[in-house]
């Protein structure tokens, strides 16, 4: 089980970020103040998933601070709870990106409110520990991202923009689907499939081809192929999500 860590930054520790704390390890939560400072964050991080930005009487953190704090929080994925007046809070999240933001509370704080969210977090994150991992291979950057941000908060999802790029990523990670683009030049999807099937440490790995042609022929030509399914760039997300869900179940992988 993931150890239960939240960091409370603020300018100063004071009586209600001591209570918080307090609150939080009543349900076997640490929780320890640390001043918003590049240098006390990059001191104290560890293992966090959490991390609590506290706004008192309308002082807001530094610019220097904020910016490594964002930095830090997407390069690993953690998540920030604000906590501060309307119009601190509204300012902060406004230049923090929406999805390392998990919730926001105007004070005065609501304990048992944040203590439930705190902990239903926790669990969030724990469940997403078990989250299936999926290769997106595809030479178009745009199409590439945009996919990622469908799927990234149900899986995990890393990107290659090359076939050989994925094959490298392959020899160091383990994923339980590829997402291939069909029509990428030097190393087109087939090729590349045909590698991931001739070596033993990516031959079973289930492959799904994304293709811009919907035409009889081509289609097809994708299914001879022998992939375990194929899925048109016209896809809107809420289809790819079921198709997803529903590959991933019928499949057990």
């Amino acid at each position: 089980m993931l150890e239960r860590r939240v960091m409370i930054l603020g300018e100063k520790e004071n009586f209600l970020i001591r209570v918080l704390a307090n609150k939080l390890k009543e349900v076997e939560i640490e929780a320890g103040f640390v001043p918003w400072t590049v240098n006390g964050i990059n001191n104290a991080w560890s293992s966090q998933e959490v991390i609590i930005l506290f706004m008192d009487e309308s002082v807001q953190p530094p610019e220097d601070t904020l910016h490594f704090l964002i930095d830090k929080t997407e390069e690993e994925e953690k998540l920030i709870i604000l906590i501060g007046e309307s119009n601190d809070v509204e300012e902060v999240r406004s230049r923090i990106p929406s999805d390392r933001v998990y919730t926001t509370f105007i004070r005065p704080v609501d304990n048992a409110e944040f203590v439930t969210t705190v902990g239903k977090l926790f669990d969030e994150v724990e469940a997403g520990m078990a989250k299936k991992s999926i290769l997106i291979v595809d030479d178009d950057p745009g199409y590439m991202g945009m996919v990622r941000e469908w799927l990234k908060f149900k899986y995990k999802v890393a990107m290659a923009n090359s076939g050989m790029q994925a094959l490298k990523w392959l020899g160091k990670n383990k994923v339980d689907l590829i997402l291939l683009d069909h029509e990428m030049p030097v190393t087109t999807g087939p090729q590349v499939l045909e590698m991931l099937r001739s070596e033993e440490e990516t031959r079973d790995i289930p492959v799904i081809f994304l293709t811009g042609k919907g035409d009889k022929q081509s289609v097809m030509a994708v299914v001879a192929l022998k992939p375990e399914g194929y899925f048109l760039k016209t896809i809107q997300r809420n289809e790819l999500l079921e198709k997803l869900d529903e590959f991933f179940t019928l499949n057990k992988v």
